[in-house]
């Protein structure tokens, strides 16, 4: 049974930037200037304000009306301190530059990722990468991607934080298949949180760090590129938000606006997308679980092979329970299986309700063929993101589909 989606926080994603109006306006205006009226000599220096709550904007590499107001409500829905960038892959370098590991510990999950840490290899070549089961040492850092990355299963965050810190190492853990309310990375020891903005698929090697999807599900909409990072404290923002400064990768001001037009429906998009997903989930158990030579809803037996997802899991060989970290809700992207490669790369083309498209977290449900975009994925593999289309709707839309395959595989 799939936990119960609590903590919506909604008051808080329609009011938490009410301190921050001004003007008359009731919905966010979007500003497109990139600089702002010079303080007077008796208002001070903008070296010496405060850019978490600033009193005067001086140039949007620093911060905007709208970039403070989004971090401000991340903040509240996250339980930290929350930062903008321009992309989840932007996010994810920064918080390799901020924690500057001897090592990164990281297995499997998104290959962006990977190609990400590559790139911050070159200009740190003596970082090694090491695996999440290896043991570890001083100045590692854990990169934590739950769910993972094609499949939707869940990793213990309270495992691994109890594993680096034992040894003074730091854990990012990449939230972007569970943002709040499924799940909250700090209460199991995280150090930072990421959610991840880009829909990019590179290929490399294999770390990851806590980011926040605001692309995905913070933003929606399947229309704008953002990252976000979130840490404990004040002073690991302050420094965050300098090195931001100087990389130049801040968030741009239509995206800003973009994703503080989101945030306001965000508590009602997600659980409707976590309690579809889940019931398609098992559905779609029932479907993988029959025989060939058999048939379920008239859907042939042995053409959908396996369904990943973290309600599927159960208990690990640890003790690890995945409700007992998801206590949100499921996730509500995941991974299924089918019998043939050719069945798998059609299959995004044979749907009618679900879009073939990469990405994930939209209003709209995306499918795609995973191996399309990661080489090293199973060539039958399928992931898919559940939107906020009618259940029925979705499964009728996935019956057709696989009848339609197996009908016409001749010609495929």
């Amino acid at each position: 049974m799939a936990p119960k989606v609590v903590e919506r926080k909604g008051t808080h994603l329609l009011h938490g930037d009410d301190h921050l109006r001004r003007g008359e306006d009731v919905a966010s205006a979007i500003s497109v200037s990139t600089t702002f009226l010079s303080l007077l000599p008796t208002e001070g220096s903008p070296n010496a304000t405060d850019y978490r709550n600033p009193a005067r904007h001086v140039y949007s590499r620093y911060t905007t009306q709208n970039s403070t107001r989004v971090e401000h409500i991340l903040s509240q829905i996250t339980d930290g301190f929350a930062l903008t960038y321009s992309s989840g892959l932007a996010a994810s370098y920064s918080a390799l530059v901020f924690f500057k590991p001897k090592r990164i510990a990281i297995t499997e999950g998104y290959h962006g990722a990977h190609a990400m840490i590559e790139v911050y290899r070159k200009v740190a070549p003596d970082v090694k990468i090491i695996q999440l089961d290896d043991e570890f040492q001083s100045g590692d850092l854990c990169w934590l991607e739950t769910p993972l990355n094609p499949t939707g299963e869940s990793r213990d965050i309270q495992y691994y934080a109890d594993k680096v810190h034992k040894v003074g190492g730091k854990l990012i853990v990449d939230s972007t298949f569970a943002p709040p309310p499924l799940q909250y990375p700090f209460k199991h020891g995280a150090d930072c949180i990421l959610h991840s903005g880009s829909v990019v698929d590179l290929i490399g090697l294999s770390v990851r760090l806590m980011p926040f999807v605001a692309t995905k599900y913070f933003g929606g909409h399947s229309d704008m590129l953002s990252g976000v990072l979130v840490v404990r404290t004040k002073e690991e923002w302050d420094i965050l938000q300098s090195d931001r400064t100087y990389m130049g990768n801040s968030m741009g001001s239509l995206e800003s606006w973009l994703l503080l037009r989101s945030l306001r429906t965000f508590h009602l998009r997600l659980p409707r997308q976590s309690e579809t997903a889940s019931a398609l989930v098992e559905w779609l158990q029932k479907v993988a679980l029959t025989p060939a030579g058999q048939s379920f809803e008239g859907i042939p037996g042995g053409v959908l092979t396996k369904v990943w997802h973290s309600s599927l899991q159960g208990k690990d060989a640890r003790g690890f329970d995945p409700s007992t970290q998801m206590t949100g809700g499921w996730n509500a992207t995941f991974s299924i299986q089918v019998s043939k490669p050719q069945y798998a790369a059609w299959f995004p083309h044979s749907l009618k309700y679900f879009t073939p498209a990469t990405s994930l977290g939209g209003v709209e449900s995306l499918v795609e063929y995973r191996a399309s975009w990661d080489p090293t994925s199973d060539p039958r593999a399928v992931r898919i993101s559940v939107g906020v289309e009618d259940l029925e709707d979705l499964k009728a839309d996935i019956r057709q589909a696989l009848k339609h395959l197996v009908k016409e595989e001749s010609k495929l």
